[in-house]
């Protein structure tokens, strides 16, 4: 069994007690410095130290390849080195299977991981790279081949292992490092970042290349990304972060479709999502209606059945509406054409709505071109049952 849970996992990073002051001290002044504007506090600076990682809990299920995701300092690294053993966990109980790992040391625990800088050895070539850990298992030499060619011919690097990484292209360095984690034939696989430092198209090729692994050798992969690409075409599961916190945890279908709040609404989607803010969310014969620049919009059933079981007040809400489901129409909201980008298959569009930049993604399919061009005029709309409606306060969805 590769499965992992982490069990209210939390991450301290102790400071010095002048730092602490200094941090407070910090944040007085700008209290002073700035009165009017809304000021929180750092909430991950306690009197034990930066928060990291808090309240955390996840069960990876055996073979599941799992996306954590978030932005840079979110401390989704510092959970997957946690998992790995390279950092302490301070509070809570990490089970690889069904053992407590927690002081478990990290070359116990059956867990190979890939870095982002490859951390190939120079001086060694591809395969003693490859054969490196092997040997320190004090494996047979007839083994050691064996599974050094097996990884080998997995990852299509059979004609590179008499090489140094000196000669390789990026690529190549990333199929090294994953050959070297996956000739132990470990338990589980943990990926940190692994193709950030490629180029666009070598990113996607990449992308292929470790789904076709992850069918060919079936372990337990935890997938550590900023890109929320990366996140949608990888995970089985995907768990959204933000400063330590897990935001949602779903399937990237659910999480595309089903933010929890306006966070992974925002982070999760390219073009990024419109957002309409400060938007009245009012009852008229007993049904629920936002008002978007003039224009009453009914919701739709999903929205109406939750907020009447829940015998929801007339508030302030935030709306939102993914650039993919605006459409062009014949009636709507009429804006003006500040930006348009031509996409190939779809051209992207920046309209100015009496100040609102709104953002579509309109096929070229049979289109007009002349419609969508710099300057023009644009009339769009889009289907009540694809927007997501937030509470303005909490941030969270209304269902």
């Amino acid at each position: 069994m590769s499965s992992i849970t982490l069990k209210n996992i939390k991450k301290i990073y102790p400071i010095t007690p002048e730092e602490i002051k200094q941090n407070k001290r910090a944040a007085k002044k700008r209290q002073e410095t700035a009165p009017d504007e809304d000021f929180v506090p750092n909430l991950q600076i306690t009197d034990e130290g930066v928060v990291a990682v808090q309240e955390f809990n996840l069960e990876i299920k055996d073979k599941e390849f799992v996306v954590l995701v978030g932005p840079s300092g979110c401390g989704k690294s510092t959970t997957l080195r946690m998992i790995a053993g390279l950092e302490e966990i301070t509070e809570g109980e990490l089970y690889i299977g069904d053992k407590l790992s927690n002081v478990i040391a990290p070359r116990d625990r059956n867990i190979a991981m890939v870095f982002q800088n490859y951390s190939l050895y120079p001086h060694m070539t591809v395969y003693e790279n490859m054969a490196f850990s092997l040997k320190l298992a004090k494996l047979p030499k007839e083994e050691i081949d064996e599974k050094v060619r097996e990884a080998a011919r997995t990852l299509e690097i059979t004609q590179i292992l008499d090489r140094l990484p000196k000669a390789l292209s990026g690529g190549q360095r990333q199929r090294v490092a994953i050959g070297r984690a996956i000739v132990r034939s470990p338990q589980v696989i943990l990926m940190d970042e692994p193709l950030s430092n490629l180029d666009a198209k070598l990113r996607g090729q990449m992308r292929s290349e470790i789904i076709r692994l992850r069918q060919k050798i079936n372990t337990t992969f935890v997938y550590v990304t900023h890109d929320q690409v990366e996140a949608m075409t990888l995970g089985d599961r995907i768990v959204v972060m933000k400063d330590g916190f897990i935001q949602q945890v779903g399937t990237p279908q659910e999480v595309f479709n089903h933010p929890y709040n306006v966070f992974v609404a925002g982070f999760i989607g390219t073009p990024q999502i419109n957002f309409f803010h400060n938007i009245p969310l009012t009852i008229k014969n007993g049904d629920y209606y936002v008002t978007i620049q003039g224009r009453d919009i009914k919701l739709d059933e999903r929205y109406q059945k939750g907020l009447k079981e829940k015998d929801h007040p007339e508030t302030t809400v935030v709306v939102g509406v993914r650039p993919v489901h605006v459409e062009m129409a014949e009636e709507g909201f009429t804006g003006n054409i500040e930006v348009s980008e031509m996409m190939g298959s779809e051209v992207h569009l920046h309209i100015n709505l009496n100040g609102e930049d709104i953002v579509a993604v309109i096929p070229t399919a049979n289109l007009d071109l002349d419609r969508v061009s710099l300057g023009k005029d644009f009339t769009f709309n889009f289907n009540p049952s694809l927007i997501h409606v937030f509470d303005a306060e909490t941030e969270n969805n209304l269902i």
